[in-house]
């Protein structure tokens, strides 16, 4: 079954396949994608049709650069927020499917993951990547938070990884990504088409175990103690402080990326990873992230992040707080409240 230009959906003998098809786009997911393999996802798993899924994209640059915002800035600039709110929240019911899919679920991470493609990869059972791939989660840098269950697996990555990742956006390799628990296997760029023949022919993950080379070490490995020792602390600002007092260069450039941040973000994201060592499930995290998102436009710098990050390219947003040191705890915790009646629900 084919779904148009924008996703090639497929039954192979026993093995489901999706694959996104935007390679000029960078794969960034749109909104008929998600719905697309979300439908997929539950046909398969009603039909009892396939023993195996596997998802991965066309071209070498991206899996998927993340979700395809244009329209959402466009509509919430104009004052309509329902879109975007509709959309995260579909959206999140799709990666809550994927994080609990009973079928074995195989993503291949070649290339750019970032948000939107995180959440429809590094939920899956098996989770690849290459030399060429490049995970990171960097909303806080356009006034959102990482979500699609991101700050889940932040939240329980090795030491304070987590709260680094999630404040920077750092761009991981793929070692790094398998330290931080975003991945699980690290196979030559150029098996990938001997990996995916491999997986069609037997539906089953098991293939992939002759394809698994080491990773080496990842870069992040040697900066363990320093970020552990920096994002240790009860605030993101006295985290951010600690870096600044630190000479050395990775401390610097870290500090540089979370001075650039939105800082409404930042502090909200800090906030999210450290409750998310606490909540049991998906679903608790997805409704979380949601209380931000769906404030993001009305109460927070996503407009402007996007504007200035995306559409008008300046590299110069305008956030509504303009430090780290002037966003209350009181302002977090507004960000983050149940939402009544609105509150997530998948």
């Amino acid at each position: 079954m084919t779904d148009g230009a924008e996703i090639d959906i497929r039954t192979l003998g026993r093995c489901g396949r999706i694959t996104l098809t935007r390679p000029k786009a960078l794969n960034a997911l749109t909104y008929d994608m998600a719905m697309a393999i979300e439908a997929a996802l539950d046909r398969w798993q009603a039909e009892r049709t396939v023993d195996m899924i596997v998802i991965d994209a066309e071209g070498e640059r991206a899996f998927c650069a993340g979700g395809d915002i244009a329209h959402m800035h466009a509509t919430g600039a104009a004052g309509d927020f329902s879109y975007g709110r509709k959309f995260w929240a579909d959206e999140y019911r799709l990666n809550a499917k994927v994080a609990n899919s009973a079928i074995p679920y195989v993503a291949v991470m070649d290339g750019i993951v970032m948000g939107g493609g995180v959440g429809i990869s590094a939920h899956g059972s098996h989770r690849i990547v290459t030399e060429r791939s490049m995970i990171a989660m960097p909303e806080c840098g356009i006034g959102l938070v990482p979500d699609v269950g991101g700050t889940r697996i932040l939240a329980d990555a090795p030491g304070h990884l987590g709260e680094f990742l999630g404040m920077t956006g750092w761009r991981m390799t793929g070692a790094d990504a398998i330290l931080a628990g975003f991945a699980d296997l690290l196979v030559a760029g150029d098996d990938l088409a001997t990996v995916k023949a491999a997986l069609e022919e037997t539906a089953d993950p098991v293939a992939l175990d002759a394809f698994g080379r080491a990773p080496g070490d990842a870069p992040l490995v040697g900066h363990r103690e320093i970020i552990d020792r920096h994002f240790g602390h009860d605030t993101a600002l006295a985290c951010l402080q600690s870096l600044e007092g630190d000479p050395s260069e990775f401390a610097h450039k870290a500090a540089k990326m979370i001075r650039q941040a939105c800082p409404l973000s930042v502090a909200c994201t800090f906030e999210m990873i450290r409750r998310g060592r606490s909540l049991a499930t998906i679903e608790e995290v997805l409704a979380l992230e949601y209380r931000f998102t769906f404030r993001s436009m009305s109460d927070g710098d996503f407009v402007e992040g996007i504007r200035a990050q995306i559409i008008e390219k300046d590299r110069n947003p305008k956030w509504r707080i303009a430090r780290l040191e002037d966003v209350s705890r009181e302002t977090v915790e507004a960000m983050l409240a149940p939402l009544g009646d609105n509150e997530l629900k998948l």
